[in-house]
């Protein structure tokens, strides 16, 4: 045998031995997706094998943000078969199987949030499996914002104004104004990346209005109202009930006076009905009785 057949040989046994032990090698071609909620996206892997495809696994996995320590199975595809998860029954699915292990999730929710795993293994090639990760955020408007108040609204005392919405990414941002009579923007506290606040303390009848909590993000914005009615108490109950007795004992004595007025009234009438004779006689007498005393008094004399 000749060098040449000697070098074809060598270079023979050569390849053998790579293709035996080469490795798989994935690429993922972009490292960051964002999708809308609702929408579809494509989740990209490719991968370089040197060895028939009839033996070929992939298989995908997510760890979710909500849970980034338990990873889950999204779709498998082994030796020609598809199986999916059942979180993802009808969404998912392959798209150029087997050249290719990019993945399509329809009707995508927020949930779906998290880092992807692609692993690609084709035996009988014994290196580690290729390995591509990616991020996926899914996209979403705020949701209605729910508004309520709590505390005292009679004047003097404070109400707590506050907003949440259970869903928006990115997360919303979050504003509290007073919108009637008059615009006032509000100084906000945030409970939490979801929900804020506002505190109002000696509260008035100029508290009195309303109140809209703004939320937004890039996708939407939304708002809710609070129509705040602050409760006024009459002022100085014990001056009021003062100034009722006063009226009342004005009242009686105006009465007495009308009575006593209406009395001498109708005694004069009276009087001018009487008859000139009547009146002397009433006179005599009137002198008569004037008299008596002197006239005892004389006759002890």
């Amino acid at each position: 045998m000749g060098c040449s057949g000697w070098w074809l040989l060598w270079t023979a046994c050569l390849l053998n031995t790579f293709l035996q032990h080469s490795a798989v090698r994935v690429m993922v071609r972009e490292a960051n997706v964002e999708a809308i909620q609702g929408d579809s996206v494509v989740l990209p892997c490719s991968f370089f094998t040197m060895i028939p495809l009839s033996r070929l696994n992939i298989i995908w996995t997510v760890a979710p943000v909500s849970d980034p320590d338990s990873p889950s199975q999204v779709i498998v595809y082994d030796q020609g078969q598809v199986i999916e998860s059942p979180a993802f029954t009808g969404r998912v699915g392959f798209t150029g199987i087997p050249w290719s292990a990019d993945v399509i999730l329809n009707d995508t929710r927020v949930s779906d949030s998290g880092i992807y795993r692609c692993v690609v293994s084709n035996p009988p090639e014994v290196g580690d499996p290729g390995i591509g990760e990616l991020s996926l955020s899914v996209l979403a408007p705020p949701s209605l914002p729910v508004c309520l108040w709590e505390g005292n609204v009679e004047a003097g005392g404070s109400v707590t104004l506050s907003c949440a919405v259970s869903e928006g990414v990115p997360t919303p941002e979050m504003h509290w104004e007073k919108t009637e009579p008059e615009k006032i923007t509000l100084p906000l506290n945030m409970d939490s990346d979801m929900s804020g606040s506002v505190q109002m303390a000696n509260i008035s009848a100029q508290t009195s209005g309303v109140y809209r909590c703004y939320v937004s993000n890039v996708l939407g914005s939304h708002s809710c109202y609070i129509n705040l009615s602050v409760y006024t108490p009459p002022n100085n109950s014990p001056g009021i009930l003062q100034g009722v007795l006063l009226t009342l004992s004005m009242a009686l004595v105006l009465l007495a006076l009308l009575v006593l007025v209406l009395w001498l009234h109708r005694s004069g009438q009276e009087r001018k009905m009487r008859s000139p004779k009547e009146q002397e006689e009433e006179e005599e007498c009137y002198n008569e009785i004037r008299y008596t005393p002197s006239l005892i008094k004389r006759s002890f004399v």
